[in-house]
């Protein structure tokens, strides 16, 4: 698809300057015979003869004709321009015959000698854009493709990109104004792309998402929206899983399909907590349908209430506890807590500090590992000294939830007792899926 894109662009210039009318001194006019277009180009009406620029010489119109003749094949038209180029460096059909040269090695999958005659061109006719087109997108596609020169190729593609799409909004040349949607396209992507490099993520999703829409099937700007979107520190997750799964499902070959989707896969359930529905989802993708969207995660809050529906508030273990009170909603948090208030709960801890007539404990997985109390445990006596665990030593007891705050959590039991029989091991803390703070 990308060498099609730019024969179309380039074939067109080549039909359109063929046919143009160069006019020798005696003020006769002569229009060369046209190049054919391509299968799927569009031949350009030729220029007035009022308007067309005129040879007066005629060993140069001669030269000149000779030179474009669309009976010659790609070798002998290519060294007839450069001929002609040589002979008459400043003749009015300069622009003209650099177009037609571009176009003729393009045309022999000669990129190099391309790329050198498009240089010329946008040097000599800075608002060339068919030259613009054609640098701004071999610039971008050689620094996708692992250049060395890839952040130089880039910058040089932004600079002819930014550069054609100020004269596409400047152009009335109706053959101009007919590519621009192609034209935008190319621009836009290397525009973009560019953007990426550069973590400059608006730009980059303004861009790609232009060029996307205009070329939907190409993975080369697909998966970099898809990265633009899931890149940025706050990412964009319902477009950016989206054209992640799109860009799966036009990657090849197969293994790098598979690694794409993969990603693609990663994300969504990162976002979605789960992989139900991925099947169905990707499928959309494959099929190039309207976008779906991705249910997000269940909120701590939905999953507090889900949970609180769901088991009894007696049958709970601290962690859930401490979950619920920290991120239930407050009729949510009543129904918990006023099973439990009041009531003898026996568990196990480790000690963070303690006194003789109250120790700070860690009830919570999280929180013995971070070392931060979470219980507060009142003894209505005083505890002998021999009896007080050392700090960081795990702890057996009983106390009575008597009060608690949400944050920092703190529970506060009172009528506490030292137990000698081990019972349940740390509560671990109930997963909560929270959304990424920035996609990896």
């Amino acid at each position: 698809m990308k060498k099609i894109l730019l024969t179309v662009v380039l074939g067109v210039a080549v039909s359109a300057v063929g046919q143009s009318t160069a006019q020798p001194a005696q003020g006769q006019s002569a229009t060369p015979p046209a190049t054919p277009p391509a299968q799927g180009q569009a031949a350009a009406a030729p220029a007035p003869a009022s308007q067309a620029p005129v040879i007066k010489d005629p060993a140069e119109y001669n030269a000149y004709v000779s030179a474009v003749d669309p009976a010659k094949d790609a070798n002998a038209k290519i060294s007839g321009l450069e001929a002609f180029l040589a002979q008459y460096p400043n003749s009015v059909m300069k622009n003209q015959a650099l177009e037609i040269l571009m176009g003729t090695y393009q045309q022999a999958n000669n990129m190099k000698k391309t790329m050198e005659t498009a240089t010329k061109l946008v040097t000599a006719d800075p608002c060339n854009v068919r030259g613009l087109a054609l640098l701004s997108y071999f610039d971008r596609i050689l620094a996708q493709g692992q250049d060395p020169n890839a952040a130089q190729l880039l910058t040089d593609g932004k600079k002819y990109a930014e550069q054609g799409v100020d004269c596409l909004a400047k152009a009335t040349d109706p053959e101009i104004k007919k590519l621009e949607t192609q034209m935008t396209g190319i621009f836009k992507a290397v525009i973009g792309i560019k953007a990426l490099t550069d973590k400059d993520y608006p730009t980059a999703t303004t861009n790609l998402r232009a060029a996307v829409d205009l070329n939907p099937a190409d993975f080369s700007v697909v998966y970099p929206l898809a990265r633009a979107y899931l890149d940025q520190p706050t990412p964009d997750d319902q477009n950016g899983i989206w054209f992640a799964a799109r860009a799966a499902a036009l990657a090849a070959p197969p293994a790098y399909q598979v690694q794409i989707e993969k990603y693609a896969r990663s994300k969504y359930v990162k976002f979605h907590a789960g992989d139900d529905g991925w099947a169905e989802f990707l499928a959309a993708a494959k099929a190039n349908g309207p976008q779906m969207a991705v249910k997000p995660a269940p909120t701590p809050a939905e999953q507090c209430h889900t949970m609180v529906g769901s088991k009894k508030p007696e049958e709970m273990n601290f962690a859930e506890w401490q979950f619920t009170f920290t991120n239930c909603s407050s009729e949510d948090q009543a129904l918990v807590w006023n099973a439990i208030k009041g009531k003898a709960v026996q568990m196990n801890g480790t000690i963070i500090s303690t006194t003789s007539t109250e120790f700070m404990i860690a009830g919570s997985e999280d929180d013995i590992t971070a070392k931060k109390a979470d219980v507060t445990l009142k003894f209505e006596d005083k505890v002998p000294v021999r009896l007080i665990p050392k700090d960081g030593a795990s702890f057996d007891f009983q106390g009575e939830p008597a009060s608690y705050t949400p944050s920092p959590f703190m529970m506060v039991m009172e009528k506490g007792q030292l137990l000698r029989a081990k019972t349940a091991p740390p509560a671990k803390k109930p997963p909560v899926h929270h959304k990424p703070a920035a996609a990896q």
